[in-house]
C-alpha cells in the first residue's frame, strides 16, 4: 500500500454562499467539510495546489487521508465531490471521518492484470470487455486494499468474471452483492470479435440461400419466358 496521503486544511470561520463564491474567485482555497466518527463538523478550506496535487494520485479517492485540522490528525475518506461542469475545477469537497472499529463503504478501483495474457485473446483472438473499473466495497479502515487486482489469464473466449468471483482480501466484502444474487453482475469478459469465424459461417449460409442463378439456370429461365410468349 503506498504511503498515506496528508492535506493540511484549516477551519473556515466565513461560510455561506457568498463566502465560497469570494473563496473560488480567488484561486488560492477551495470550501470543504469533514464530518462523521461522532465529531462535530467543521467547516474547512484547502489550498488549491495541495489539492490538485493530491488528486492526481489515484489512491485519494479510494484510500483514508490524513487531514489535519489546526494541527490535529482526522483519519477521513473523501465523500463527495463537487465540480464545475464547464471548467471541471473543484468547488466544494466533502470528507468523513472514519473509525477503526467501524466498517466503511468505498469504491476502490479495479486493476486488470495478464490481459495480453489472456488465453481468449491470445489463442481464441477475441476480446476484453470491461464492464466495472471500480467496485464498491465494505470493509474496517484497517483491511481497505488500495484496489483489487482482477487476473485475466485463464479467462477465455464466452467467459467472464462477476461481482462474487473477485479475488478479495480477508475482511472485505463487496456492497452489491449483500442485495442478492440478481446483483452479481459481470465485470469483465472475453467475447469473439465481430467478423470472426462465426459470422463468416452465417454471411456463407446466407449466400447459399439466395445464390445467384447458374448460366444454366439463367437459359432455363429464358427458354421458359420465350415459351409463355408463344
Amino acid at each position: 500500500m503506498s504511503d498515506k496521503i496528508a492535506l493540511t486544511a484549516e477551519i473556515r470561520t466565513d461560510v455561506g454562499k457568498g463566502a465560497s463564491r469570494r473563496l473560488r474567485r480567488s484561486g488560492e482555497k477551495i470550501p470543504a467539510i469533514i464530518y462523521g466518527a461522532e465529531d462535530a463538523p467543521q467547516n474547512l478550506t484547502l489550498a488549491t495546489n495541495e489539492l490538485a496535487k493530491a488528486m492526481q494520485q489515484e489512491a485519494f479517492f479510494s484510500q483514508i487521508l490524513d487531514v489535519l485540522v489546526d494541527g490535529k490528525s482526522n483519519q477521513a475518506v473523501v465523500r463527495d465531490l463537487q465540480r464545475n461542469p464547464a471548467s471541471g475545477k473543484v468547488l466544494h469537497i466533502d470528507f468523513q471521518r472514519v473509525s477503526a472499529n467501524k466498517p466503511i463503504n468505498v469504491s476502490v478501483p479495479l486493476h486488470f492484470i495478464n490481459e495480453e495474457q489472456c488465453v481468449g485473446v491470445k489463442i481464441g483472438g477475441g476480446i476484453i470487455s470491461h464492464n466495472l473499473n471500480e467496485v464498491e466495497i465494505s470493509c474496517l479502515p484497517a483491511d481497505l486494499p488500495e484496489y483489487i487486482e482482477v487476473d485475466m489469464q485463464d479467462l477465455d473466449i464466452g467467459y467472464a468474471i462477476h461481482l462474487s468471483g473477485l479475488a478479495l482480501p480477508p475482511g472485505v466484502t463487496v456492497v452489491a452483492l449483500t442485495y442478492g444474487e440478481d446483483h452479481d453482475i459481470t465485470v469483465v469478459s472475453v467475447n469473439a470479435k465481430r467478423g470472426g469465424l462465426e459470422e463468416e459461417e452465417e454471411l456463407a449460409a446466407e449466400a447459399d440461400t439466395e445464390a445467384p442463378p447458374t448460366e444454366g439456370d439463367a437459359e432455363a429461365a429464358d427458354d421458359a419466358d420465350g415459351g409463355d410468349d408463344e
